[in-house]
């Protein structure tokens, strides 16, 4: 099979949504469609969506390849969903099955993995040493060290949204508690704008949603937006998390630059400011060592399903079961 310019379907699963793709080896998107995630769906359940996506995306187009970020535990280079925090499935073979059911060649990775190569790739900037935080549901994690994904020996490397900033903290998905995840992802965002409404049933954030019908990750966005008191602090709090945890991990790798993606990115400074402050705050020797700068990510929330596409095109001459 050649791969001269070839297009390969992105598809990048969330705890909330399932986004793919027609992508081209540059990174550009020919055409995208969503679906919604189903809280706790199993394999089955994303199988089915999974395969509406593939058809309708192939429709009319020459696809070399399929390309799957999945947030969770993926064993590398099999393609074997273990195990994910935020769904239902495990130990799902689902390289396997996509290979089987599409007769295309599949690639599976961590969905930070593939995000961090788009945006380390073909980002605004390109970088050999840089990490990638995609905050969404949840928090995942994507190292690139000397241009390379880092996975380990069988990809279950770079769970940087695991990691224990808070022993004290809240419980996380994963069953632990005081996760990064647990403080600084959108699902810790929605958390902590329930808890303040519940405390303050006349603020903003309880008005708008009483008004919304549930109060949301977007509730406190909205009310942050309208200079909320509440909702800034929520923030605040959001950010300083996250700048903790980039500021230990910016410790032991030495990083060209921090990149922030995912869904929550699109609230800016909102979250880009504390989180820059505290990741300044608590770096290690700062003014020898310099601190890498945080920037959001070029390729926004679309970074997961633009990493699976390119991945994709970079496996696409190999038979469908090989490594």
């Amino acid at each position: 099979m050649s791969t001269d310019a070839q297009l390969a379907i992105g598809l990048d699963i969330g705890g909330t949504k399932i986004a793919g793709g027609v992508i081209d080896r540059s990174g550009r998107v020919h055409a995208e469609l969503q679906a919604p995630t189903p809280p706790r769906s199993g394999a089955v359940v994303i199988a089915v969506i999974l395969l509406d996506l593939v058809s309708r995306l192939r429709a009319g187009r020459d696809i070399a390849a399929i390309g799957v970020g999945a947030a969770g535990i993926v064993r590398w280079p099999e393609g074997r969903m273990l195990w994910a925090p935020n769904n239902a499935y495990r130990d799902w073979a689902i390289r396997d099955e996509l290979e089987r059911e599409t007769g295309l060649p599949a690639v599976v990775d961590n969905d930070a993995n593939v995000a961090g190569y788009a945006e380390a790739s073909l980002g605004a900037t390109t970088y050999r040493q840089m990490l990638f935080i995609t905050v969404g549901t949840g928090i995942g994690g994507g190292l690139v060290l000397d241009g390379e994904i880092y996975r380990g020996p069988t990809g279950m490397g770079a769970e940087l949204g695991h990691m224990i900033v808070d022993p004290l903290g809240p419980r996380c998905g994963c069953g632990n508690h005081g996760c990064l995840e647990a403080v600084a992802s959108g699902s810790a965002l929605t958390r902590m704008g329930r808890e303040a409404a519940a405390a303050n049933p006349d603020g903003l954030i309880a008005r708008i949603g009483r008004a919304e019908g549930v109060v949301t990750g977007q509730t406190v966005t909205s009310a942050a937006q309208q200079d909320d008191p509440t909702a800034l602090d929520i923030f605040t709090r959001l950010g300083r998390w996250l700048g903790i945890g980039i500021a230990s991990l910016a410790t032991i790798f030495e990083l060209e630059a921090v990149v922030i993606g995912g869904g929550v990115i699109r609230t800016g400074d909102l979250l880009l400011s504390p989180v820059r402050a505290a990741a300044g705050e608590f770096a290690y020797a700062a003014e020898p060592r310099g601190v890498p700068p945080v920037l959001p990510a070029t390729f926004g929330s679309e970074a997961g399903m633009i990493g699976a596409g390119l991945l994709a095109l970079e496996h696409a001459d190999r038979k469908p079961g090989a490594a």
